[in-house]
């Protein structure tokens, strides 16, 4: 179980880094920065969870 924390945590800041680059301000609404920043952080631990349970399956 230890390893698959530190996945988590890699895939996380991962895909932070990576939502970070996309402009989500055509879909959002104007002003709402909190709204848009926990999109990013909600998809990106959906991504960092799709992504370890992926790994691990080829792991284990």
């Amino acid at each position: 179980m230890g390893i698959k924390v530190y996945l988590y945590v890699f895939f996380s800041l991962m895909s932070i880094f990576i939502f970070n680059g996309v402009n989500f301000g055509p879909i959002m609404k104007k002003g709402r920065v909190i709204e848009a920043r926990l999109l990013v952080l909600s998809l990106s631990f959906a991504l960092s969870y799709l992504l370890t349970n992926f790994v691990m399956d080829f792991v284990s």
